[in-house]
């Protein structure tokens, strides 16, 4: 990049260590390392929670799927608003009243240690998955970006180095450097966005009832770029109305009641009612940055209509059609701005997803192994200390596995944003399953739960179209959506959890 683009990225990364260092002298610890002392306010709580679900996944993964589609997911961003307001009501109650930082607590609490563990097991195993998901995604283009080439050896250099960069402040200020960054990162994204729409709407230089009609003859199979709403009743679609729905609203409750990472923007905030105000505000300020980033993706293809452009490799890999657009035709300065916005949307992910991390291994691991084994609880400063020396770690343990799924999003032929999307399911059946026995019915024990878990991870599994196709078993199993996937597995996890039994002793 030429050496003005240079400065412009550098005085965001200023400006992100400088809100990281400001954060750090609260000296947070404990819990309040975790919760900010629940004193963020509301509207800043829901720019991290926007912050937090951009990530890579909408800055790269939005515009390869309207480029290769068309406007259907944004029947996903629709679903969020009821799935928010029944977590807000039902769960964010409960969850304040809980003395834990971590959600997980409340299952400790009713199950007993093995099954508190369990679960935390299991948001961490999903949660690296996820997180690693968009941090591959984020490294695709900030890859093509530093190195001109997003193969193996760079891919896993720009992984490590945004992990290692976004851990610095995270570690630093805890949930409070993180929330005030993730403040300026969804600002920054945004405005990377509308940026990108006009400098391409120039790009293009066509009437706008021209690109209407190019889109509306175009897409695959010659249907219209502009649908938004697909009634096929095909249950393999992930973005059809009928997943909108019903599948949709229950993976996003699941998202936002059981996902460590996630629950915790709700949690900084004063009271329940703040919590449920900072879900539905971010919500709203999230449906028009998605339709940007959507909208992009569409005046790509146009663009390619139009004028010839080729934007995709030679085998037809779509997943940099943004970065593409980002060397070649962004001006001096807006390119650094637009790499910006890049490292805005990664960062505000990962560093959410750390923080997430640590604050599950010592408040559902570390702390309760050590009262098992009849050693006091360790004082707030020396928990701060090992939840941030956990945090390197995690951003390590995430590197290796960013760099390994690279290689099962090429072979799974999802687009980039369907796979971030899958790959958490594989906690969420189990968890949610759990957590509505837990929360809403006297029944169940420490086995049935730790059951329960595994066989909710299992049905995600086995309904996997690529695993399936492995196993031999894809002619009796049939091919469906993640948010069908998580209605079985969340259901039969339901069922098993609410088994009878003899629950260990609690609070322990």
């Amino acid at each position: 990049m030429p050496l003005l683009d240079w400065f412009v990225v550098i005085g965001y990364l200023a400006v992100v260590a400088a809100i990281g260092f400001i954060a750090s002298r609260r000296g947070d610890q404990g819990n309040s390392f975790f919760l900010a002392g629940r004193s963020i306010p509301p509207w800043a709580a829901s720019f991290s929670v926007v912050a937090t679900v951009l990530s890579a996944a909408t800055f790269v993964g939005m515009p390869q799927q309207a480029y290769r589609g068309d406007l259907t997911y944004m029947v996903f961003k629709f679903a969020g608003l009821p799935a928010l307001i029944v977590v807000g009501i039902f769960f964010l109650p409960a969850f304040y009243r809980s003395t834990h930082a971590s959600i997980y607590g409340i299952i400790r609490d009713r199950y007993g240690p093995g099954a508190g563990a369990a679960a935390g097991v299991s948001f961490l195993a999903g949660r690296l998955l996820a997180s690693g998901a968009r941090l591959f995604m984020a490294a695709i283009a900030v890859s093509w970006v530093l190195f001109g080439s997003a193969a193996p050896g760079p891919l896993a250099l720009t992984i490590t180095l945004v992990a290692i960069g976004t851990s610095l402040y995270a570690i630093a200020g805890g949930i409070r450097a993180i929330i005030w960054t993730d403040v300026m990162q969804a600002v920054v994204a945004a405005v990377v966005g509308v940026v990108a729409l006009i400098v391409l709407w120039n790009l293009i230089d066509r009437p706008l009832d021209e690109v209407v009609a190019t889109l509306q003859a175009g897409g695959e199979a010659g249907r219209d770029k502009l649908r938004m709403f697909d009634t096929s009743p095909d249950p393999s679609k992930t973005f059809g109305v009928w997943s909108g729905l019903f599948g949709l609203p229950i993976f996003l409750v699941a998202a936002y009641a059981v996902d460590q990472d996630h629950v915790q923007r709700l949690l900084v905030c004063k009271t329940p009612k703040d919590g449920l105000r900072a879900g539905v505000l971010s919500n709203l300020i999230g449906w028009p940055i998605a339709f940007i980033f959507l909208a992009i993706g569409l005046l790509l293809w146009v663009e390619t209509q139009v004028h010839g452009t080729v934007r995709v490799g030679a085998d037809g890999d779509d997943r940099a059609v943004m970065v593409q657009f980002m060397l070649t035709e962004l001006p001096l300065g807006v390119r650094g701005l637009m790499v910006a916005g890049l490292l805005a949307a990664a960062m505000s992910s990962l560093d959410s997803a750390l923080n997430a991390l640590a604050a599950t291994t010592m408040n559902d691991l570390v702390q309760p192994w050590r009262r098992s084994r009849g050693r006091p609880a360790l004082s707030d400063r020396t928990s701060t200390l090992w939840s941030r020396a956990s945090m390197i770690v995690w951003a390590l343990l995430l590197s290796a596995v960013a760099i390994g799924l690279a290689a099962w999003q090429i072979r799974s032929g999802k687009t980039l944003l369907e796979f971030a999307l899958g790959v958490m399911t594989y906690a969420y059946a189990g968890l949610l399953g759990v957590f509505l026995v837990a929360m809403f019915t006297r029944r169940g024990s420490g086995r049935s739960i730790i059951t329960a878990l595994v066989a909710g991870a299992l049905v995600i599994l086995l309904t996997d179209r690529n695993v399936q196709a492995t196993l031999g078993i894809d002619a009796f199993v049939p091919s469906l959506a993640l948010g069908w996937r998580l209605i079985l597995g969340a259901g039969l996890s339901a069922a098993i959890a609410a088994i009878p039994g003899s629950p260990e002793s609690p609070k322990q």
